[in-house]
């Protein structure tokens, strides 16, 4: 299997259902800093990134944001200082899809980078 971090998002089908419980928890082991939470009845994928300042955080921030509109896939961004929270999911069917680990894995590379 492909490293999640080297793939693309898709466009979601009209049929794609929310990935199963079993597939969320193997492609959780891909991107073990991220946890699965509920929020208004979807599951998300979400993670805190710490920075040493704003400028940081803002920095990333802003690379994410980039991220999302070359995927074509756009998580909610929490900027503050010294931390940033990125939470994935896939509005079209109100629940997790590949393409939010994919994003994930994308999130972690960046963090990886910035912090080199």
């Amino acid at each position: 299997m492909s490293k999640l971090r080297d793939l693309n998002c898709v466009t979601p089908r009209k049929d794609d259902k929310p990935l199963s419980d079993q597939v969320i928890q193997d492609l959780n082991l891909q991107v073990p800093e991220w946890i699965v939470i509920q929020a208004e009845g979807i599951k998300r994928l979400q993670r805190e990134f710490i920075f040493d300042d704003y400028r940081q955080a803002s920095e990333f921030s802003f690379k994410v944001g980039e991220l999302a509109e070359e995927q074509d896939h756009h998580p909610t961004i929490f900027t503050e200082w010294g931390k940033v929270t990125v939470t994935w999911w896939t509005h079209f069917n109100n629940g997790l899809h590949q393409n939010d680990f994919i994003t994930a894995a994308k999130s972690d590379h960046i963090y990886e980078e910035l912090n080199k």
